[in-house]
């Protein structure tokens, strides 16, 4: 069986901006992931990648897959289910082989975080969502709710009102927390309505979602009428295989990394949004991956 000289774990933009230098520095490169492309595949439209003023996600992605595959390396969409270590050789294997490799790179990114209220779990997707990208076309002129306060239920929420008759953000603090580009946005869209200061107990329905319950009156009434919900309260670390291996992790389970990518065990290395930065961006888990793979360079030329 050949050996590696890197396996990324994870085919989104960190795990793909590694795999560019990975190839240039001529290392054996071997990618796996189950969704080429990441996270940003879910994203409508992208404005803040250098050199993109405005690019589709699904288009962001296949040009840093295109640019990987421009080097000597291997792309294979498969589920890594276990890693361990053989002296100085690590095993990973996966739902369809078995590879070798001197060193690893997390890119395994992140999951959706449920909201975990009554109704949820019964009522997902049947009015219960977590990508707009993915089902907002859905609802055309349908009453929707966005649930949450981050830059992304804000994009959430732009996207929705495209097919939506209208779309309300519930938020439960005071002021979304969106980048002041797309707050402008939302502020200036007549079709979106902010809710603060109120939390989802519950949601309801028959076939389908058509109210929720919230937590104080809204208007007089708790129970409050929709067609349907996108829940966008953040997201978890997917860092269950890192753990495996001993690598280190902070309180909210991202693997942590110093300024060149290494984590605590020899010849692991992470990036992206699995890792313990605060500012989590496409650009910033490029930039991560890229130092990750010169610090594999670097470890395996040492």
């Amino acid at each position: 069986m050949q050996t590696y000289d890197t396996i990324i774990i994870g085919a989104g933009c960190a795990g793909l901006g590694a795999a560019v230098y990975s190839g240039r520095f001529k290392m054996k490169t071997l990618i796996l992931g189950k969704m080429v492309g990441g996270t940003i595949n879910t994203t409508h439209i992208v404005e803040n990648y250098p050199g993109f003023p405005r690019i589709g996600g699904m288009e962001l992605a296949n040009k840093l897959k295109d640019h990987a595959l421009k080097y000597d390396i291997e792309l294979k969409e498969e589920k890594v289910e276990k890693i361990g270590k053989q002296k100085s050789i690590f095993a990973v294997s996966t739902n369809k082989g078995k590879y070798l490799s001197k060193t690893i790179i997390f890119c395994t990114g992140t999951r959706v975080r449920k909201l975990n209220a009554p109704g949820e779990k019964g009522f997902t997707n049947k009015g219960v969502h977590y990508c707009a990208m993915c089902d907002g076309a859905f609802y055309k002129d349908k009453v929707m709710g966005v649930i949450g306060g981050s830059d992304s239920a804000a994009k959430e929420a732009l996207l929705l009102s495209e097919y939506a008759k209208k779309v309300y953000i519930i938020y439960r603090k005071e002021k979304i927390r969106a980048e002041p580009v797309n707050y402008k946005k939302v502020i200036d869209n007549k079709k979106i309505e902010i809710i603060n200061n109120t939390n989802i107990t519950e949601i309801k329905g028959d076939k389908f979602v058509n109210k929720v319950i919230f937590d104080k009156p809204y208007k007089g009434k708790r129970e409050f009428n929709v067609d349907g919900l996108f829940i966008e309260i953040g997201r978890l670390p997917v860092s269950e295989l890192a753990n495996d291996l001993g690598v280190k992790t902070n309180e909210k389970d991202e693997i942590i990394i110093d300024r060149e990518s290494k984590t605590n065990v020899k010849g692991v290395f992470a990036a992206g949004d699995v890792v313990n930065t605060k500012f989590k961006q496409a650009i910033t888990g490029v930039g991560e991956g890229v130092t990750a793979a010169y610090s594999a360079y670097g470890y395996l030329n040492h």
